[in-house]
C-alpha cells in the first residue's frame, strides 16, 4: 500500500532524510521512532505531498506522490504534528468542510462526519469553537479530519499527544479497529505507545534507517528492553529540528 523509494530531503547543510526506503502493507501497523531531528516528521510530510522530496519517490495505493499527487493524497488521511485547525469554527463545521475538501457526496459527507465523529470521540464538543478546546480535543477533531474520506493509508505523527491516559486508550482502541484494513504509519516519542500500537518498529538516526524490527524483537535486544534498544539505536547528540 505504501512503498517509499529512496527519499532524501536537506535543508540548507543539514540532511534531513538521506534515502529512505521500505513498504508498508495493509494490515501492519508501523512505529516510527527517532529522536528529535531525526527525520520522521519531514519524511511524514514528503509522503503527505506536503513537501517536496529533494529526490526518490513514495508511492501510495499504486500512486506516485511525485507524478500523481492528488491521487496518492486521495489514499493518505495525515495527521500532522500540531494539526492546523481553522480555529474559529466549530469541529462539526470544520469536518464538514474537510468533507467537501474530499467531494463527499451530501449523504456520505453526513455519515462520514457521524462516523468520525464517534470514533474520535468528540461528541461532546462538536458545536464549541476549536480555539476554545483543549490541546487533547483539538488533537482529536484533527484526527477525525484525516479519517473522514476513510482512507487506505494512515499517517499519524503524534496521535495521542496531548491526550489524557483515557483518551489515549481510546486512540489505540481506534488503531486496533482499523488495523486490519489499514496501513498505518506512527510517528511517537511515547515508547510505552508502541508495543500497545504497532505490530513492526522503523527506528531512524539522522535520516537513516538504523533498526526494522517487531517491537518483541527490538525489547529483546537490550537487557533494558525497548527503551534501552532505542537509546543505543538513536544518535545521543541533539539534532536541530
Amino acid at each position: 500500500m505504501l512503498e517509499l523509494q529512496n527519499l532524501k530531503k536537506a535543508f540548507e547543510d543539514h540532511t534531513a532524510v538521506a534515502g529512505l526506503s521500505f513498504e508498508l502493507q495493509k494490515g501492519e501497523v508501523l512505529g516510527f521512532l527517532g529522536q528529535n531531528g531525526a527525520g520522521k516528521s519531514t519524511t511524514m510530510r514528503m509522503i503527505a505531498g506536503v513537501l517536496e522530496p529533494d529526490s526518490g519517490d513514495a508511492i501510495v495505493n499504486g500512486h506516485s506522490i511525485i507524478s500523481a499527487r492528488r491521487a496518492a493524497q486521495s489514499q493518505i488521511g495525515y495527521l500532522p504534528e500540531g494539526a492546523p485547525l481553522y480555529r474559529d469554527m466549530t469541529p462539526l463545521t470544520f469536518l464538514r468542510f474537510i468533507a467537501d475538501a474530499h467531494d463527499l457526496k451530501r449523504e456520505d459527507r453526513t455519515n462520514a462526519v457521524d462516523r468520525v465523529i464517534a470514533d474520535a470521540r468528540i461528541a461532546s464538543v462538536i458545536s464549541k469553537p476549536i480555539a476554545a478546546l483543549s490541546k487533547g480535543y483539538r488533537r482529536r477533531v484533527g484526527l477525525a479530519a484525516a479519517l473522514i474520506h476513510d482512507p487506505p493509508v494512515l499517517l499519524l505523527d503524534e496521535p495521542t499527544d496531548g491526550l489524557d491516559p483515557i483518551q489515549k486508550r481510546a486512540v489505540r482502541a481506534l488503531v486496533a479497529r482499523m488495523a486490519p484494513e489499514k496501513a498505518i504509519l506512527i510517528s511517537t516519542h511515547t515508547l510505552d505507545e508502541v508495543p500497545a500500537m504497532c505490530s513492526r518498529v522503523i527506528v531512524i538516526d539522522q535520516g537513516r534507517m538504523v533498526a526494522d524490527e517487531t517491537p518483541e524483537t527490538l525489547a529483546k535486544s537490550k537487557p533494558g528492553g525497548l527503551e534501552e534498544a532505542f537509546i543505543h539505536l538513536a544518535d545521543s547528540r541533539e539534532v536541530d529540528a
